[in-house]
């Protein structure tokens, strides 16, 4: 069977008709057997699309965030909150790390020199 797009203008015309005629004699045979025909060429009807109302939304949101609220409260409830002590560092060893520091940034400055 050749492509659609390689036939002449006559051809293409000449399918169109031969289409149609089918399509018309498919719908005669319908009315003869009584019974609609499902003819290939024609599409299936769109199903509506399916939407939700804005209250429905809410609703179910409203929902979803209790059932994770409790799922959050479950876990938090077999833990007690203990805070980790935060590690301070005492004066001594802040003016230890300084004087480190200073010789290390001193020692670079003389070494670029």
């Amino acid at each position: 069977m050749s492509s659609i797009t390689s036939l002449s203008v006559q051809q293409l015309r000449k399918a169109a008709a031969l289409k149609e005629k089918i399509q018309s004699l498919e719908k005669e045979l319908a009315q003869l057997l009584g019974s609609p025909a499902a003819s290939p060429a024609s599409p299936a009807p769109k199903q509506k699309k399916f939407t939700m109302s804005a209250a429905a939304k809410a609703k179910i949101s409203a929902a979803a965030k209790l059932r994770w609220a409790k799922v959050r409260a479950a876990k938090t409830a077999g833990k007690p909150a203990v805070k980790k002590a935060k590690g301070k560092m005492s004066a001594a060893a802040k003016a230890k790390l300084s004087a480190k520091m200073k010789a290390l940034w001193a020692a670079r400055k003389a070494a670029k020199k």
